[in-house]
């Protein structure tokens, strides 16, 4: 079984400020991280690598020269092989131009079964880069996993719902998407991010590497558009009544219709 993960290096989102001026992300200074449900991908396909033989894990990002440090982390948890989708002709790629350049090195990988990615990433919250690359490529697409077993050559996914799940049936090749709740990811070893750091040698794919449009990637290939990005204003801080007496409930109600909650 093949089996490709899909991950990018975002932000710790914890720790990203807004420039009041420009509208765009400081990411100067700022910790960056592998997306957590991407994290999630990972390690359910180190988990069917563990339970089956055969299993090849490769991981796949886009991203600066700097994301190299993501795939490193992805190896020491027990990736085989890590490729970085890596070019000027990728800057200011919106989703659409992001599933395209990777579908394109999924393409160019070429041998798969499954296709891993996170539901969504931290620093945009689209949860439509999986979803484009299954449209891209042709694939039936399970999103928002929960729960998963393969059997053969058919995956039975659990899809998380608001209010329940649906059980999903799907033939290979097929892509999934997860989410936190799919299993807990593990962490790396030391032997393995030993390797990682001395012996591992990351693969770095160009636009020329690929066989893409490029049209179609980057900034001008991005259709949408962000045209403002802010903080939020603060909310006034919250009052709070204490007491158990008859007056404080008479308070309560009084303010609670004054703001026509009830």
């Amino acid at each position: 079984m093949k089996i490709i993960v899909c991950l990018k290096q975002v932000p710790d989102t914890n720790e990203v400020k807004i420039d009041p001026k420009k509208g765009t992300l400081i990411r100067e200074g700022v910790p960056s991280i592998i997306n957590p449900d991407d994290k999630n991908a990972l390690e359910e396909a180190l988990r069917l690598k563990d339970k089956y033989d055969d299993v090849k894990v490769t991981v796949l990002s886009m991203g600066p020269p700097q994301a190299e440090v993501a795939l490193k982390e992805a190896y020491a948890m027990g990736a085989d092989e890590c490729i970085l989708l890596s070019d000027r002709a990728f800057a200011g790629s919106d989703t659409w131009a992001t599933s395209t350049a990777l579908a394109a090195g999924v393409k160019q990988i070429g041998d798969y079964d499954i296709i891993f990615c996170g539901r969504q990433a931290i620093d945009g919250d689209t949860a439509q880069v999986g979803p484009q690359i299954a449209e891209h490529l042709g694939l039936p697409q399970i999103t928002y996993v929960q729960e998963l077993e393969v059997e053969g050559d058919t995956v039975k996914a659990q899809r998380a719902v608001e209010d329940g799940y649906y059980n999903i049936t799907s033939k290979m090749p097929v892509l999934l998407t997860a989410i936190k709740e799919l299993n807990e990811p593990r962490y790396p070893s030391i032997g393995r991010i030993y390797e990682a750091y001395r012996e591992l040698d990351v693969k770095v794919w160009g636009v020329d590497n690929i066989t893409v449009d490029r049209a179609n990637l980057g900034l001008d290939g991005s259709p949408t558009q962000v045209m403002k990005s802010f903080t939020p204003a603060t909310r006034g801080a919250g009052e709070v009544l204490k007491g158990e007496t008859k007056d404080v409930v008479r308070d309560l109600i009084v303010r609670l219709k004054e703001r026509q909650i009830i």
